[in-house]
């Protein structure tokens, strides 16, 4: 919670699942959707090895078995002090391996706002394209905001991983 300093900050990282100030309220009712068999979504930490401090956060959401497909969101480097140093682009690439080889899912796509270029580069590097733009979008007080939807099918996602 004290990552979240804004609600502009709280949709640009969660979307509209949370109110601003986040609270621990909100957090229970999201962690419920890990429950079940199959769960709705899988959520993640990302813990700095060497001193196991928790350093970011990444979600694998709508999990359609039927249709081998998911959403990934909430991805999040939690301190500005810790962003633009590759973890992002770890914790991307370690969910998307997750999505395809353990849960066998054939796509993944995501939606980022257009102007969060550090995201876009981020997810452009671990393979995801730009299938869209889905303009003003969403609604920030007196603002629309933008987004790309973006996805990395099973397949390419292989080649990318023989050819590296």
């Amino acid at each position: 919670m004290g990552w979240i300093k804004s609600a502009e900050f709280l949709l640009q990282w969660a979307g509209p699942i949370f109110t601003y100030p986040l609270d621990q309220n909100q957090l229970e009712q999201y962690l419920q959707g890990t429950e079940g068999n199959p769960p709705e979504r899988r959520i993640f930490k990302a813990v700095e090895m060497r001193n196991q401090r928790v350093v970011g956060h990444i979600e694998l959401n709508e999990i359609d078995s039927k249709n081998r497909s998911a959403t990934l969101c909430r991805v999040l480097v939690g301190e500005p002090s810790e962003r633009r140093k590759g973890i992002g682009l770890q914790m991307v690439k370690k969910i998307v391996e997750y999505g395809f080889s353990t849960l066998g899912l054939h796509r993944i796509d995501l939606l980022v706002f257009d102007f969060n270029f550090p995201a876009i580069q981020c997810y452009e590097k671990a393979g995801f394209v730009k299938e869209g733009h889905l303009r003003e979008a969403r609604r920030i007080k007196d603002e629309y905001w933008s987004s790309y939807l973006m996805s990395l099918l099973e397949d390419e996602w292989r080649a990318r991983l023989k050819n590296q």
